[in-house]
């Protein structure tokens, strides 16, 4: 969980002296010589609709806004570069939208200006909607203020409202490559930042790869996600804060074994709020919602270590992190070679074990934490749980341990990584192959029967994000 702070926004400011090439200092945009196709410079705030074409190449040159209700409509085939020496950034602002829309043989790129690539190149894309957000912004409640110094005079980096339904546009057959920056430590910039994004906002066959923080990140919000992938990032893979609650599912997230952040690096790290009670109020005041509780279905969680003598990277954690208050929920996933396997940690804030119990003792604290149908393997640890040092439940590691196996909840350990029979998940050579093997526990298991996972989701036999013939992650993708 990070805090935020406000900071004045460096807009990029570019002139080239070219006779086939004009530059306007906001939302700047070039001409073409007949027959040449030319980079386009993108810079400061553009404030009308605009349509890029796949026969340009982009360059975002610092931080690009879009503002004052206006779509950035980018063409299928169309790359788009962050250039390194201003930090290139994306920011769609609350009331704006991005329609990618690409097409499997035709994906959006946004990269990297240069020849040799590395991550943290350029800063991200940023999208900042209108939905429910327990964030707080100079006292006002359900506002909140983006991470990674993009915020300026004109409030371009703020996020929240009440329309859950918001529309940021669409994300479709895109990848995302290079991203990331560290404008202070724990307030960083992603590969894809979502703010209060709405349900009305499609995330869709979307690849995160080589990110300089997280992966994906949701502060808020309840936009649905699927077919997505999460390739070698630097901290977590699939981060939450601040109340999200969409539902999420098919989803490949792989881990370089030497690259993890200082903060220590996870699967999942879900938190409620940054001191993990929002959600828990006195009697009479006002609650702070909403809760974090996405629901997660068909993640293919695959951590640093091919088997568990391989230690790679120290700074390396959890398959799961679940604390600070958050309530998440996961069906139907696997998670291998981490450290850890799940930690339900209760130790800041409201203990993260009474949303799994219910505990009656806590106001407005329901059962909404589940993990159910799930395959934890080739983790040293299992599971964990730490307990809180100032309200303890009373709940230890063994209660933790008994709740992961009740029957009717179908999870189970295995010793090993390879004992889950994927093809070549920890393929090092950009060729990896996730497909579960004859006789792999994935290919059954599978239940759609509890209320989180009953609607919204695609019903499917098999666990994981791949199953027997599947084909999406192939083809618009790079590794």
């Amino acid at each position: 969980m990070k805090k935020t702070i406000l900071f004045a926004a460096l807009a990029g400011l570019a002139f080239l002296n070219n006779s086939c090439r004009k530059i306007e200092v906001d939302g700047t945009t070039t001409t073409t010589t007949p027959g040449v196709t030319e980079n386009t410079i993108l810079s400061g705030r553009i404030s009308t609709d605009k349509t890029l074409k796949a026969a340009n190449v982009y360059t975002l040159r610092g931080i690009v806004y879009i503002t004052d209700g206006a779509t950035l409509t980018i063409e299928p085939g169309t790359k788009i570069v962050g250039e390194k020496n201003t930090r290139g950034a994306l920011i769609i602002t609350r009331g704006c939208k991005l329609i990618a829309s690409g097409t499997s043989d035709k994906p959006i790129v946004f990269t990297s200006d240069q020849a040799t690539a590395q991550r943290g190149d350029w800063a991200g894309i940023v999208l900042l909607g209108r939905a429910r957000t327990n964030s707080s912004y100079n006292g006002t409640p359900g506002l909140g203020e983006a991470e990674g110094g993009i915020n300026n005079g004109n409030g371009d980096g703020l996020y929240g409202g009440t329309d859950d339904a918001d529309n940021s546009g669409i994300l479709k057959y895109v990848r995302i490559e290079y991203a990331g920056y560290a404008y202070l430590p724990d307030k960083e910039l992603n590969g894809l930042s979502m703010y209060a994004l709405g349900s009305g906002t499609t995330i869709s066959y979307v690849e995160v790869s080589y990110a300089n923080d997280d992966s994906f990140e949701n502060f808020g919000g309840t936009v649905n996600m699927d077919h997505i992938i999460a390739y070698k990032g630097l901290d977590d893979e699939l981060d939450t804060d601040n109340g999200f609650s969409g539902k999420v599912q098919f989803a490949i997230c792989q881990r370089d074994s030497s690259v993890a952040d200082v903060s220590g690096s996870n699967g999942w790290e879900s938190d409620n709020d940054p001191n993990g009670i929002a959600v828990i109020i006195p009697s009479g005041q006002t609650a702070v919602q909403p809760q974090t509780k996405a629901t997660y279905s068909n993640i293919t969680m695959i951590g640093p270590r091919a088997a568990t003598t391989n230690i790679g990277n120290s700074l390396f954690r959890n398959g799961a992190q679940i604390r600070r208050n958050s309530a998440i929920s996961i069906f139907n996933s696997v998670m291998m070679g981490w450290p850890t396997g799940l930690l339900i940690d209760a130790s800041t804030g409201t203990p993260t074990d009474a949303n799994i119990t219910g505990t009656p003792a806590i106001p407005n604290q329901g059962i909404n934490l589940f993990f159910q149908n799930n395959i934890i393997a080739g983790c040293a640890t299992p599971l964990k749980y730490t307990a809180s040092s100032t309200a303890p439940t009373g709940w230890t590691a063994t209660d933790l341990t008994n709740w992961f196996n009740t029957a009717a909840y179908n999870n189970s350990i295995l010793t090993n990584s390879s004992d889950v029979k994927l093809t070549d998940a920890f393929n090092a050579s950009g060729s990896p192959d996730y497909t579960p093997q004859t006789g792999s526990p994935l290919l059954t298991g599978a239940s759609f029967a509890q209320a989180k996972v009953a609607s919204g989701f695609t019903s499917v036999s098999y666990r994981g994000a791949v199953g027997p013939g599947d084909t999406w992650w192939k083809g618009w993708t790079k590794f």
